[in-house]
């Protein structure tokens, strides 16, 4: 059985089924800013845990997964979720990066509106030939992908030239890192109510 944590309107315009990270859990302070945040946008969002998560919460020592072992976690959670309106997929980080794997077929299949990724993962820190772009280049899914300009996942420079298709809208925080922490003199709350506020207009127009 999975776990669904819930934040926003029941009549939301859109839902928004959110993986965590890496690292953190579906309701680290991170997560549940922006869940909260993307509520006063008037987007629910549904967050949920890959099984290594869960693991974590019974005091076992899991490591992350590999993206591409997720998916079929990624998937169960959305037929869990059910047919409820309008929906879309995303994450953070590694949770972002499972949804784009997984978003063309459900997309195809009329079960999602589009997909949002939260600090996409485009390759590890200091790898820039470990891309993980493959999929991104052939994308029919509309997506956007917020994403910090110093980024050290993916940072502005690199991205532009990834070739990635036309189905992507990348929304750039100024300064921001993986987490969309900035330097003065901005600020990451600013910068998460930018995402929220992007986001908001962005699923609407899905």
């Amino acid at each position: 059985m999975i776990d669904f944590l819930s934040t926003g309107p029941v009549d939301a315009v859109a839902t928004l089924l959110l993986a965590h990270g890496a690292g953190a859990p579906m309701d680290s302070a991170w997560m549940n800013t922006i869940a909260e945040k993307l509520a006063g946008r008037g987007v629910r969002t549904v967050r949920f845990e890959f099984g290594y998560m869960g693991a974590r919460r019974q005091g076992q020592r899991k490591p992350p997964a590999r993206g591409e072992t997720l998916m079929p976690e990624y998937l169960a959670a959305v037929e869990a979720f059910g047919d409820k309106g309008k929906l879309l997929i995303g994450g953070k980080s590694l949770g972002g990066r499972v949804a784009s794997m997984v978003a063309d077929d459900l997309f195809r299949q009329g079960k999602i509106a589009g997909l949002v990724c939260l600090g996409y993962p485009f390759h590890p820190p200091g790898q820039p030939e470990k891309l993980r772009t493959a999929h991104l280049e052939t994308l029919a899914a509309p997506a956007l992908i917020c994403q910090g300009t110093r980024d050290p996942f993916g940072a502005r420079e690199e991205v532009a030239k990834y070739g990635l298709s036309r189905s992507i809208e990348l929304f750039w925080l100024e300064d921001g890192d993986h987490d969309f922490k900035p330097r003065k003199p901005y600020s990451q709350d600013g910068h998460l109510s930018h995402a929220a506020e992007k986001i908001g207009k962005w699923t609407v127009s899905k």
